[in-house]
């Protein structure tokens, strides 16, 4: 059993003090540099326990920093902010927007991306990369639907974390399902129980929020448009086959990139320029979360977060309170790691043994692992998606602009306890 230790928490309440605290009393959520106070939490790691010899919290870094599932996402988000300024410099988003704004009613906007953010993140198994990819195309709305731009990226990231909860390839469920050793298909059966009512509500709420759209039945688009959304296409298509994202994304770039060549909007010096541009434009949010797992390696390796696990678990008496427990606890580490992934693949081999201790289904709790990171991780300020939401879009609004209308995850939060407490579960 690995050591439990409160005090290996300090950087996290060193982050959570400086960052959350300062910006609360100062009324801007982004008036303090995320990586700077994440920086200093990172450099309070280094310096607690100066007996610990500093190559052992190199080492914990390291591993941390170093996880599968992280590299491959920053590598999506590289490859997305490549594919939306390439897109974006062939006239793609214009396009997009041209088509959608003359087929999409105006009042039927916002629910319309939160179904295709939906669907695109189901095919595509990630949250963060439908952000990456339907976000630019929201960009382009903006300038239509003036001050419901908030609630249209809300519901972008509702959608994703509603994909990213039911997809059969997302690294969330496949997380769930290994760590509790069942198959897809029991726990998306769960899942489905969980998230229809509030997925159904989130659309409701979409739909009758008052949106007018400026000049939406004058916009004109042409055969050319078809052709400069084709990357979309492909990325939404491959998508749907199963086809790695990256491998989407890469596809979908050179195929970007031969439309921007056929057509003589930009050469290859400039198109290099592009791609640099958009690669850059992750390197900040990419370097965050290196640091943060880092930073969370040390906190583990310490012993923080096998104390926040124990002091659920010791709290545990019914299969009732094993799962709230359960829930809880998934919720606590996914806030510290900021990454819903690796909150279940460190929650999940004790959540078996309660599980199995308390006699609940294994389908149960891998469903209430991956709805319960979701809903935490959609809603973080500093998570990934949020993040990603707001570096796209230039840092231009507050992450509590977009909190405020991102219904679906905390309606899956919801839905998650009533679940448990109203639908007990079986004993097999």
């Amino acid at each position: 059993m690995q050591k439990s230790n409160p005090f290996a928490l300090l950087p996290l309440a060193v982050f959570l003090l400086l960052y959350l605290g300062g910006s609360w009393y100062l009324g801007d959520f982004y008036s303090l540099p995320v990586f700077l106070i994440f920086m200093l939490a990172l450099g309070v790691a280094f310096i607690q326990y100066p007996k610990i010899p500093l190559s052992n919290k190199i080492h914990a870094f390291a591993k941390g920093a170093g996880d599968d599932t992280l590299l491959s996402m920053i590598l999506i988000f590289l490859l997305a902010g490549a594919f939306g300024a390439i897109s974006k410099e062939i006239g793609a988003v214009d396009s997009v927007v041209k088509i959608a704004l003359n087929f999409i009613p105006g009042s039927f906007l916002i629910a319309g991306f939160f179904i295709i953010a939906s669907i695109i993140s189901i095919s595509m198994g990630t949250s963060v990369g439908t952000i990456a990819v339907i976000t630019p195309l929201a960009i382009g709305v903006q300038s239509y639907i003036g001050e419901a731009f908030p609630m249209l990226l809300a519901a972008i990231i509702g959608g994703a974390m509603l994909g990213d909860n039911l997809s059969f390839i997302s690294d969330t469920t496949i997380a769930a399902t290994r760590t509790q050793g069942i198959s897809m298909k029991e726990k998306f059966v769960v899942n489905v129980r969980i998230v229809t009512l509030p997925a159904c509500v989130t659309l409701i709420l979409y739909f009758f929020h008052p949106v007018h759209v400026s000049d939406f039945s004058l916009v004109a688009f042409d055969s050319m448009d078809f052709i400069k959304i084709t990357p979309y296409l492909v990325v939404f298509i491959f998508a749907i086959l199963g086809v790695n994202v990256l491998i989407s994304l890469g596809i979908a770039i050179l195929l970007a990139l031969t439309i921007g060549w056929s057509m003589k909007i930009m050469g290859g010096l400039q198109a290099l320029e592009v791609l640099q541009n958009g690669l850059a434009s992750m390197f900040e949010l990419s370097m965050l979360c290196i640091i943060i797992a880092g930073t969370v390696g040390i906190i583990r390796e310490n012993g923080g977060i096998q104390y926040l696990l124990s002091m659920i678990s010791n709290r545990i008496q019914s299969s009732k309170q094993a799962e709230i427990g359960i829930a809880v606890v998934t919720g606590l580490v996914n806030a510290c790691v900021a990454n819903n992934t690796i909150a279940i693949l460190i929650v999940g081999p004790m959540a078996k043994e309660i599980s199995k201790t308390n006699k609940v289904l294994p389908k149960r709790t891998a469903s209430i692992m991956d709805t319960i990171s979701c809903f935490v991780q959609g809603c973080l300020p500093y998570g990934a998606q949020i993040l990603t939401v707001l570096s796209l879009i230039g840092y231009n609004l507050s992450a509590f602009e977009i909190i405020q209308f991102l219904y679906y995850p905390f309606l899956i939060g919801l839905g998650t306890l009533l679940f448990i407490l109203f639908f007990p579960p079986k004993i097999s």
